[in-house]
């Protein structure tokens, strides 16, 4: 039952929870405009007392550790110009339009996803945490909050889950703060939109200090994002982690008008092949002088990922004060097969026939007596038929690229019987 009503000058919406249904196929693309709520999230301003008397029982109840092995089912980088939003006259507005047809294009492939959960890291303009309190890392806890310039009125906060990274971050060495009253600034509320998401579908809100020194590192940030993964994993969640934060560019300076487009092409380069831990090769000082310090954000999703992988999308939009790069991921799906190690790991089964190629490659005697009789050589050592076969012929190439014997072992022995071979023709 819904029940519509006029409070603080805006509509806002209540309505019973839905019962649970069964799953079914991905929604259609949500068209321009229109917001479709996400799978399990949009609560649509429950009741205050109802919804807090929940919270309280979910807090103090069984533990949250679950059997959920998901955690984070997918990432996106995006950007947040407040432009986007005024679209004051010295924008492009053509460039606008590819920015959100890109977020729009993420937005849809992640919400077929099916989350229960939608986590984004952002980090704060000057507005809150700047005199009388700068946390490196903060979430919002409230379950709405206010937004700003052209996005306000009041847009849903998951709270809950909130709270509930509170304690898991601690375990994991992150003293996460949390806010009760901060706005919801337009870093937020502009890609979240652009995403095709509504003000009432509810996100996890998370602040990283990016622009008031002494900031967290990139591989603090990138360790946080680790520990991120592994609570929404004991938590039993099914998240999306939106990292959202432009590229170089340096708001409030001289240098407005000049972003490091070099510095971000080679960023982005890296994004794109999926060579996330790159990001980390960036001190405090390199990311302020770049106009780089939002990249915390997107070093956050690193960690999370934990791992190198390209993007299913991504795009670069320089413009004149912003370097604009979107980028998606979905996790759900395996990560794309690389190419094989130059040195791989030898196989346990082996171990045998390893340590019979070890022998000739560290002892001269032994090489000597292979030399005499390949059989007697390799009898102690209970070689399989195949494996022996292999080493009496002295296939080498076959020994390091089918048995899996490391190179430096197989080449070490055909050149020390090489080299027995060598002394007995010169005597």
């Amino acid at each position: 039952m819904r029940l519509l009503h006029a409070g603080h000058g805006r509509e806002r919406i209540r309505h019973r929870a839905p019962r649970p249904v069964a799953r079914r196929d991905v929604d259609p693309p949500v068209p321009v405009g229109q917001h479709l709520p996400l799978h399990g999230l949009s609560r649509h301003r429950r009741g205050r007392r109802r919804s807090r008397q929940r919270r309280t029982t979910h807090h103090r109840g069984a533990s949250v550790k679950s059997s959920n092995p998901y955690g984070i089912v997918g990432a996106a980088i995006v950007p947040h110009a407040p432009q986007f939003l005024s679209l004051p006259e010295s924008e492009d507005l053509e460039q606008v339009a590819r920015v959100r047809r890109s977020l729009e294009a993420i937005g849809e492939r992640l919400r077929a996803l099916e989350p229960d959960c939608i986590v984004m890291v952002s980090n704060d303009h000057g507005d809150h945490f700047v005199t009388h309190g700068v946390p490196p890392f903060c979430v919002h806890v409230a379950d709405e909050a206010d937004g700003m310039h052209k996005h306000r009125g009041m847009w849903a906060i998951d709270g809950e889950t909130g709270y509930a990274l509170v304690p898991e971050m601690e375990r994991a060495g992150f003293d996460l703060a949390f806010t009760m009253n901060a706005k919801l600034q337009t870093a937020f509320t502009i890609p979240y939109e652009f995403m095709g998401f509504g003000r009432d579908v509810p996100l996890v809100a998370l602040f990283v200090n990016a622009y008031v020194p002494p900031q967290p590192g990139g591989r603090r940030c990138y360790a946080f994002g680790a520990a991120l993964q592994t609570a929404l994993q004991r938590l039993g969640k099914r998240a999306l982690l939106i990292a959202s934060g432009g590229l170089s560019h340096y708001p409030g300076t001289v240098h407005y008008p000049h972003p490091d487009l070099e510095t971000d092409q080679r960023i982005f380069a890296e994004i794109q092949a999926g060579h996330l831990t790159h990001l980390l090769s960036y001190d405090d000082w390199e990311l302020d002088r770049t106009g780089n310090v939002e990249l915390r954000a997107p070093l956050i999703l690193a960690g999370a990922l934990g791992e190198n992988r390209p993007p299913f999308t991504a795009l670069l939009e320089p413009s004149w004060h912003h370097i604009y790069a979107s980028a998606g991921w979905d996790l759900t799906e395996p990560a794309p097969a690389r190419d094989p190690l130059r040195y791989p790991a030898m196989p346990p089964e082996r171990a045998r026939l390893a340590e019979a190629v070890l022998t000739l490659r560290t002892r001269a005697e032994a090489a000597e007596r292979f030399l005499d009789d390949p059989a007697a050589f390799c009898q102690p050592f209970l070689l399989a038929e195949d494996e022996s076969e292999a080493l009496r012929a002295m296939q080498w190439e076959v020994l390091r690229d089918r048995f899996g014997i490391h190179a430096l072992l197989t080449s070490g022995a055909a050149m020390q019987i090489g080299l027995a071979a060598r002394r007995r023709q010169a005597g």
